[in-house]
């Protein structure tokens, strides 16, 4: 976009009266936001839905010279902008409604041809969501997605910081703009975040870490993503809005299972009591339920090198048996090699990134 262009979808963000979705509407009616404010107040008035209260303000050119000091700021800042039908827009998020029509970012966000996973959590994180965190990270790692969070205390900054320790591209989704890390504790980890993804947010620079923020936030943590996983969870709290969002937008929600007598399990258990969110317990099962499959691995080197790994004994059980006895489910692979389900299913993706099974559509799996 040319510098006007950016300063007139700055100038519709400034409006008090005029919110994504109705400055999408105008948009759409005039062809740009330069023209919304070329064009004549009685015809923006034919536009459902809009309304005099809507366009109160509109004109007012204390917005512009608004919009003209936050384009500065993000000159000045090296910050990069993208409009909400550009090809660098997160592709998920086009499709929801209450998208940003500005998003601002910094760091190395790469969105091309990437799988999109949000994590979220409490931010009272518990030894057993940690170690979730850190194993969900370990097995996903070979698929390469890019892990989406909010920074905050617990869940956030744990699953954050494991994706940056594998090498993943994690990107931050903030409360406020990009001026600023809140909190301020984690301003630590900002270099390995902006390293392996960076910093995502519509909020300008004048914008503070208020509480309704976070909630306006959580739209874009759930929209840019395929699937939301909520680790662990009170019975009320952001990461259930972030899933209500997600479950609104038709994306795929999973929910990490604790006991019934752990405070943060609540939320989760309640989640899959209710069939808002798929039981989680390894990173296969995601797999699968997303139809992720691992690229064919072309190279001839590759192929020689799946001669000669090593298996565990549970990889040589199942790897015997499928051979043997060809295409199975995975309930069946689980039930012969004497292996609980999420034994099996965990093992058979360990195995499916050494290329030695691959999966098949109906939850069946079969050899190489």
């Amino acid at each position: 976009m040319t510098e006007p262009e950016i300063i007139a979808a700055l100038r519709l963000q400034a409006i008090p009266n005029i919110g994504d979705i109705t400055a999408k509407k105008l948009i759409a009616r005039c062809g740009s936001p330069m023209a919304v404010f070329k064009d004549k107040r009685q015809h923006l008035l034919k536009i459902d839905g809009i309304g005099q209260q809507t366009l109160k303000g509109l004109f007012d050119p204390v917005h512009l010279a608004e919009a003209e000091a936050e384009y500065t700021f993000l000159v000045q800042e090296r910050i990069d902008t993208s409009y909400f039908i550009a090809d660098d827009y997160p592709e998920y998020l086009k499709h929801c409604p209450d998208g940003p029509i500005l998003l601002f970012k910094k760091g190395n966000i790469d969105l091309n041809n990437k799988r999109i996973i949000s994590v979220v959590g409490t931010r009272n994180i518990t030894s057993y969501g940690t170690d979730f965190c850190e194993k969900f990270i370990e097995e996903i790692a070979p698929l390469d997605p890019i892990i989406v969070s909010g920074l905050a205390y617990g869940v956030d900054i744990t699953i954050q910081r494991a994706a940056v320790d594998k090498g993943l591209q994690t990107i931050a989704c903030l409360a406020h703009g990009l001026n600023q890390v809140y909190p301020k504790a984690h301003k630590k980890y900002a270099k390995g975040i902006l390293e392996n993804g960076g910093f995502l947010t519509d909020f300008w620079s004048t914008s503070t870490p208020e509480r309704e923020n976070f909630l306006k936030r959580n739209r874009i943590v759930a929209g840019m993503s395929e699937a939301t996983i909520v680790v662990e969870s009170a019975e009320k709290g952001g990461s259930l809005v972030t899933a209500d969002l997600a479950n609104g937008y038709n994306r795929e929600v999973f929910a990490v299972p604790g006991r019934s007598t752990d405070k943060f399990s609540k939320g989760c258990n309640d989640l899959i009591k209710r069939q808002k969110a798929n039981l989680l317990t390894s990173a296969a099962e995601l797999v699968y339920l997303l139809g992720w499959e691992l690229e064919e691995k072309k190279e001839e080197s590759m192929v020689q090198k799946q001669l000669f790994v090593e298996l565990t004994e549970q990889e040589q059980a199942i790897y015997s048996y499928l051979q043997s006895k060809g295409k199975q489910l995975l309930d069946t692979v689980a039930l012969e090699c004497k292996l609980p389900i999420y034994k099996a299913s965990s093992t058979l993706l360990n195995m499916e990134m050494k290329g030695l099974i691959r999966p098949l559509p109906g939850k069946l799996f079969e050899a190489i």
